[in-house]
């Protein structure tokens, strides 16, 4: 068996294999509630069999949303839809995770199809987002409102309260986002947090909330299920956050309890030249796995079957986190298996149009 395909055990749950759907934004909610297209998505990425399927950032708070159309699930209400897709994941042998997300002075912003940047204004359904310092992402953006001590306060107790909540919709993986220019990374980075209180200035206070936010959610995360950290890790400019600083933060993490470290990168800098390219991330992810003595997750740019075993086999990381690939095709992780000659079985379904003689893409004949 290759590596790709063998199992994974974080705690007490049993990943199927290292291929993970990375979260993606949809953008296609009405307030916060999943809908027939989040099913689709999501279950269609657990049919073409991934292990673990997380779903796209969900906001802790109304206000903690991307656009207005995100998914949340700030509210007891939100709870059944939820539950739905978790149950059909589970029916087809992926594990349901979710990524718990607060976007800070990045929330209330256009859907990315509407053609317009920035901020949507109040009149026109947004709202004057919080962040660490009143400092806008950029001049499209909004200017935050600058939180203060109970509204930090409030943040973390959201996050707890959205955990329950995904645990009671049936989720078996955790993630906290602390990526991509978001609330908690904007509270790591000195780029955005220009704070002068036990919050800003120093590694130690910049790093302060997102641990207050993950020792409150493993407070409530049962014991036997993985909780795990997206981190961006680094800002690619110059004076923000860097590798340096998340290896360090990752060492800080694990005793908490984190289980994994998603690595991926930029998001708080407007400017930032970032160099992407296949793999561009996962000479991250590996010194994370190495230097911070913890299981890491790599993503970015990674579109080939051999290029993910490779990563794996290599000790780069411990599970590979793939979201456009999967995105033009739901399949991957069998065609994978196919290509790298592991005995994966297609769901009954499929399995006339998966013989190798009769490739998925060519139509089937009926008869």
């Amino acid at each position: 068996m290759s590596k790709l395909f063998e199992p994974l055990t974080l705690r007490q749950l049993t990943l199927p294999n290292r291929i993970v759907v990375s979260p993606m934004c949809q953008y296609s909610s009405e307030d916060g509630f999943a809908n027939d297209w989040h099913l689709v998505h999501l279950g269609s990425r657990a049919v073409g069999g991934a292990g673990l399927v997380i779903s796209e950032a969900t906001a802790v708070t109304p206000e903690g949303r991307i656009t207005p159309q995100d998914l949340g699930l700030w509210k007891d209400e939100q709870i059944e839809p939820l539950r739905r897709i978790t149950q059909f994941i589970q029916s087809q042998g992926a594990v349901p995770g979710i990524q718990l997300a607060h976007a800070g002075r990045k929330a209330s912003t256009w859907r990315p199809w509407e053609g317009k940047h920035g901020s949507v204004p109040v009149a026109e359904g947004g709202w004057i987002p919080v962040a660490p310092s009143a400092i806008a992402f950029d001049p499209q953006h909004t200017r935050p409102t600058e939180l203060d001590a109970s509204g930090i306060a409030a943040i973390t107790q959201a996050f707890v309260s959205t955990a329950e909540r995904a645990l009671a919709a049936g989720f078996k993986v955790a993630e906290v986002h602390a990526a991509h220019g978001y609330l908690l990374h904007q509270f790591l980075s000195p780029i955005s947090n220009q704070r002068s209180d036990q919050y800003g200035g120093s590694f130690d206070n910049r790093i302060r909330l997102l641990l207050e936010v993950t020792q409150a959610v493993r407070n409530v995360w049962p014991d036997e299920l993985p909780l795990f950290v997206r981190l961006s890790a680094t800002d690619w400019v110059e004076d923000g956050w860097d590798v340096e600083e998340t290896v360090e933060l990752a060492k800080r993490l694990k005793p908490l309890g984190v289980d994994l470290i998603d690595v991926s990168s930029g998001g708080t800098a407007a400017n930032a030249e970032i160099p992407v390219g296949p793999g561009y991330q996962t000479q991250f992810a590996e010194r994370v796995r190495k230097e911070a003595g913890i299981a890491s997750g790599a993503v970015g740019m990674i579109t080939d079957a051999a290029q993910a075993e490779h990563i794996i086999r290599t000790g780069q990381a411990d599970v590979v986190l793939l979201a456009r690939e999967l995105l033009r095709d739901p399949h991957w992780p069998l065609q994978a298996a196919e290509a790298l000659r592991d005995n994966v079985s297609w769901p009954a379904q499929y399995v006339r149009a998966a013989h190798r003689d009769t490739p998925l893409r060519k139509p089937l004949s009926f008869e």
